[in-house]
């Protein structure tokens, strides 16, 4: 059961096992054979069915630097308003080492409309300095390597991994967060945890696709704060949407005054908790806090 006492233990041993030598170490099962659970293996299906198993990355590109800071960018902002952004930034930095000698007002200015400029301009110039000087000017590909990076974490390394390096890897961005909680397939809320507990639950093999599928329906389906459940096709095997129906019926029961009390405090819990959400949302920082 996800959120025991014995999975933070298993939690925190997968921890020690990743930060000693990658995620390639961990043990995705209970008994390292153990076969995917029979709900969990229908979500997989179910998603591969409505959108397929072509590897997407929602970042324009044209190599593995690129990615790399536009998804420094992206961190508290759109992935189609960072494609705006780096469209024409690109052009005018067609180098690391143009990035590595950039003026810090003059990129902040570049990079304004993504928010957070005056830290993402000096995670950038930093970060490319640091590729410059220790790595060759070329993008590195071990977690502990990125991570080493300003402006980098889990998050990042893990985009960078999957996408460029083709390494397994569970980027964990607010909509898998959101969405894997809603399906039951974490408890947590800290994103490393939600990460650990993905890669236990989900074949290796899937983990890249995880991403580029879940992003894909948070944008249009199970949004936040209120998703769409009359028109998800996981309707069936979402724990969240089970819940909500159950709460449902529930009130049906109660009669009168007492209905309209119980739906005024359950629509004011549900107004409490998207605004604590979106508050968190907001006040982090992602990667580059």
């Amino acid at each position: 059961m996800i959120g025991s006492k014995t999975d933070d233990n298993e939690w925190r041993m997968d921890n020690r096992k990743i930060n000693n030598g990658g995620t390639d170490k961990i043990d995705n099962s209970r008994k390292g054979q153990r076969a995917v659970k029979k709900r969990t293996k229908e979500i997989l299906d179910l998603l591969e069915q409505e959108y397929g198993t072509d590897y997407k990355c929602y970042l324009n590109h044209e190599n593995a630097w690129q990615l790399l800071i536009a998804t420094i960018l992206s961190a508290q902002c759109t992935d189609a308003r960072v494609n705006i952004v780096t469209k024409d930034l690109f052009q005018k930095y067609p180098a690391v080492s143009a990035f590595a000698n950039a003026d810090l007002k003059e990129l902040e200015q570049d990079i304004h409309p993504t928010g957070f400029y005056h830290n993402k301009a000096k995670n950038i110039i930093a970060c490319c300095r640091d590729l410059e000087v220790k790595f060759g000017g070329e993008v590195p590909g071990s977690l502990e390597d990125l991570t080493s990076l300003a402006g980098v974490g889990r998050k990042t390394a893990n985009v960078i991994r999957g996408n460029i390096f083709h390494e397994p890897s569970v980027v964990v961005d607010t909509h898998v967060k959101r969405i894997s909680k809603r399906l039951g397939l974490t408890k947590e809320e800290d994103p490393v945890k939600v990460e650990f507990d993905l890669m236990r639950e989900l074949p290796k093999d899937r983990w890249i696709l995880w991403n580029i599928h879940i992003i894909r329906l948070g944008r249009t389906i199970c949004k936040a704060p209120t998703p769409n459940c009359a028109e998800c096709f996981l309707q069936g095997v979402c724990i969240d949407y089970a819940n909500r129906e159950k709460a449902k019926k529930t009130l049906k029961k109660i009669p009168g005054k007492k209905k309209e009390a119980a739906k005024k405090t359950a629509d004011e819990k549900k107004k409490a908790a998207g605004k604590t959400a979106d508050k968190k949302e907001e006040s982090s920082k992602e990667d580059g806090r």
